[in-house]
């Protein structure tokens, strides 16, 4: 029986601290080379996968782990100023995905070598190889992947009459949770879940927040005013305003969908699979009722149109090389140690975070555990990762800025939207 969720992660800090303060005795020494990974916080997963990782090596070079902050924004500052100073200490680096063109662009990632590209791409869901890709070219390694489902308690849809086994569009379950007198939860707080939830909807309407690229950032092209750009918007303001969004909807996250779903107050919710591992915590912690769990359902992420497949949102993490690493060719090595198979199964099963390889959810160790794991795959064939550009921080504070509060959204959104984006990344306005 695992420890609930919160107990292990504490336990996990204590054991990183202990490998990052290693790392740094022996950075100075002689001997095997001592590869450094800056790792997001996580249950103790990476730090044990490191510890296999060295053993595996055969003394030929060893991992220390150093934990980042657990804000992904306050990750990048970290890591991009020190890359930006040529720090050499800086081998391997858990990246979340939004932010891999900006390291990219800006020179601070190794080459990927072709043979290990085309090793670690073998067997792996399209949108981790989408996000971890930057001008045509692979230049990160696919870690985890992980997308949002679309949650349902069986009771609510029931009550409402609504098939859970077909595809449904947003305007459905609106429908839906009035006959069941329940809310759906969602994040429409100001933050980075907005520009997921929202580039999930342009995504699933057949547009894209950027129609055309470009690492000039005077010459991107945005999508947000278009027809799809405008259906999602409409999307949007049309949950906000249904009466089934919750009464913390503008305020909310994915804890409090958790909290508003496991309470029974919404009955279908989208949200990341950590959902079953807090469930299951709970119902191991005493906190929730067995009966509650037995009560979930999950499918595919809801569409934007009857006709057009969802584009479920896409995050997880990647492993970058830094440029700057003195053991470049070992850390490609090591990257291959940490995403291997068994490690990815192993990394599921202990810290709940889906694999990238889609070999991994039909195993049936990983289906015991987490029974939704087929769908989880299927998702992540359809998913969508956010705007690839190294600009990924003005566009998504700006869409924050003007998608929020998501009830006074209209399709004239988009154009607001464009032209403060056009005008932040000219440099004519500051957000």
């Amino acid at each position: 029986m695992r420890r609930p969720w919160r107990s292990r992660l504490a336990a996990a800090a204590l054991a990183v601290v202990a490998v990052g303060g290693l790392a740094a005795c022996g950075s100075g020494e002689s001997g095997p080379p001592v590869l450094t990974w800056y790792t997001n916080p996580d249950d103790g997963g990476q730090a044990t996968i490191a510890q296999k990782c060295t053993a595996a090596a055969n003394g030929r070079y060893s991992i220390a782990v150093s934990v980042l902050p657990r804000e992904s924004s306050e990750q990048r500052q970290q890591l991009v100023r020190r890359l930006a100073a040529n720090d050499t200490s800086i081998d391997i680096m858990s990246l979340d995905p939004p932010y891999i063109p900006e390291y990219a662009q800006a020179g601070f990632l190794a080459p990927i070598p072709p043979d290990v590209a085309a090793r670690v791409t073998e067997g792996t869901v399209q949108s981790a190889i989408d996000g971890a890709t930057w001008d045509g070219k692979l230049v990160t390694v696919p870690f985890w992947a992980n997308t949002q489902l679309l949650w349902y308690k069986k009771s609510a849809a029931a009550a409402a009459g609504i098939d859970m086994s077909q595809p449904v569009t947003w305007d459905q379950l609106i429908q839906a949770a009035e006959k069941a007198n329940t809310n759906i939860a969602a994040q429409g707080r100001r933050a980075e879940s907005l520009t997921v939830w929202f580039n999930a909807l342009i995504s699933s309407a057949g547009g894209a927040v950027i129609a055309q690229n470009s690492t000039d950032p005077t010459q991107i092209q945005l999508g947000l005013d278009s027809p799809a750009g405008q259906r999602a918007a409409q999307v949007m303001s049309d949950f906000a305003k249904s009466g089934r969004e919750g009464a913390a909807f503008s305020t909310a996250g994915e804890d409090e969908s958790v909290a508003a779903f496991e309470a029974g107050t919404a009955g279908w919710m989208v949200n990341w699979p950590f959902v079953w591992s807090k469930a299951k915590s709970g119902v191991e912690g005493g906190t929730l009722q067995q009966s509650v769990v037995d009560d979930y359902g999950w499918t595919i992420y809801p569409r934007v149109d009857a006709d057009k497949p969802a584009a479920p949102p896409y995050g997880g993490i990647n492993l970058g090389v830094g440029a700057f690493s003195r053991h470049p060719d070992l850390a490609y090595e090591a990257t291959e140690c940490i995403t291997s198979t068994q490690n990815q199964k192993e990394y599921f099963l202990t810290n709940g975070n889906p694999a990238s390889r889609s070999s991994v959810f039909s195993d049936p160790e990983v289906l015991a555990d987490f029974p939704m794991a087929p769908t989880i795959e299927e998702s992540l064939q359809l998913a969508a990762p956010r705007p690839q550009t190294p600009y990924y921080s003005e566009v998504s504070g700006s869409i924050q800025r003007e998608y929020h509060p998501p009830a006074s959204v209209s399709p004239a959104t988009g154009a607001d939207a464009t032209a403060l984006i056009q005008a932040v990344l000219s440099g004519r306005q500051l957000l």
